[in-house]
């Protein structure tokens, strides 16, 4: 196939990119319009394969969009890119109302056009896969309760409220217009590349560092976590065997306290990193509980039975494993993340 990725530099998509040139053989058309969150350096070991090509652009430039759906002609288009973090949502949501809405919108028309005049074959045979979050579900109360593909929308946050509202175009799409769409919910990702402002990689370079460890509240908030390789893999199994019109839930089956993943962090960081920084005598005395951010969701946990039984895809990762994998990828790849940290990674493919 011939797939084109949205948002292909950041977090996910890059993962997501990674996997389809290392493990299978389709072509891929990266189109990224590299916000702060796109980093190149994330796509380095692959950045001149044979069958990649990367595109600079936004998704919201129809004309730009247009015109690379014409020149790659792809079979399926992956939607990843998103404004993504909750915390830069509240303090600036236009970004995301932007991004995620009218982004998407535009993408949407873009691609209905091109797909209208493919051949009635290549038409029947297309795909427009839709990346979402289980955010937009809100949070669970119970502590049994599992989100599904069913569960009623209730977004807290405007970056939620955003994905949400893309949900409902790309399903609007489907139903009024006949795209063939597909929808995936995740849980919260994590694995190597992390963008470092997200809770793991900022737990463990603050660790590496001596700086404070900050924990919302009581900590005592539940996520779901889903290392990032396998959902790359989910979402290929959707886009190539999936039902069109359907949703599904992707979760990695392992519910952890937010407090608890800080202290697997520094258990780990005591073992792979032994050397502290001056004046610390344990990882996890940094630990420092801060104020809660407006709306935060207290539990998340997705019900994955769905993909299971129907496209036979379960993690094979534990939050054991690849937290590991994770922890180790970040203490070898630290500079990696100084270029983040420091944004030479975005002056040097600016040409600065």
């Amino acid at each position: 196939m011939r797939i084109m990725l949205t948002g292909g530099a950041g977090f996910i998509g890059s993962a997501l990119v990674r996997y389809l040139l290392n493990d299978t053989v389709h072509e891929v058309l990266n189109l990224d319009k590299l916000t702060y969150a796109g980093n190149l350096e994330s796509l380095a070991s692959i950045e001149a394969h044979p069958r990649y090509q990367f595109l600079q652009a936004d998704i919201a430039d129809s004309q730009a969009v247009s015109a690379a759906l014409a020149e790659f002609q792809p079979d399926a288009i992956m939607h990843l890119a998103a404004e993504s973090h909750v915390d830069r949502s509240i303090d600036g949501p236009a970004a995301f109302i932007q991004t995620n809405i009218v982004g998407t919108y535009a993408l949407l028309e873009a691609t209905r056009a091109y797909w209208m005049a493919l051949p009635e074959e290549r038409k029947q045979a297309f795909r427009f896969h839709h990346i979402s979050t289980d955010e937009v579900y809100g949070d669970l109360h119970g502590v049994d309760d599992l989100f599904t593909e069913t569960t009623p929308y209730a977004p807290s946050s405007p970056y939620s409220a955003s994905k949400a509202a893309s949900d409902h175009l790309v399903r609007a799409w489907h139903r009024t217009y006949g795209l063939p769409v597909l929808i995936t919910n995740c849980s919260n990702n994590y694995g190597p590349y992390h963008f470092p402002e997200k809770l793991i990689p900022l737990v463990i370079l603050n660790a590496l560092e001596g700086k404070p460890l900050p924990v919302y509240g009581n900590g005592l908030q539940v996520r779901d976590w889903l290392f990032v390789e396998d959902h790359a893999r989910a979402l290929l199994k959707v886009v190539t065997e999936g039902k069109v019109g359907e949703t599904y839930n992707i979760g990695g089956h392992n519910e952890q306290k937010n407090i608890d993943v800080v202290r697997g962090i520094c258990a780990l960081l005591e073992e792979l990193a032994p050397g502290k920084p001056s004046g610390v005598t344990r990882y996890e005395d940094l630990i420092t509980f801060v104020k809660d951010r407006p709306g935060h969701d207290q539990r998340y946990a997705i019900d994955a039975s769905k993909i299971q039984h129907e496209l036979g895809w379960v993690p094979q990762e534990t939050f054991a494993s690849g937290l590991r994998k994770t922890v180790q990828w970040y203490l070898d790849n630290l500079e990696w993340c100084r270029h983040v940290q420091d944004g030479s990674y975005q002056r040097e493919r600016l040409g600065a």
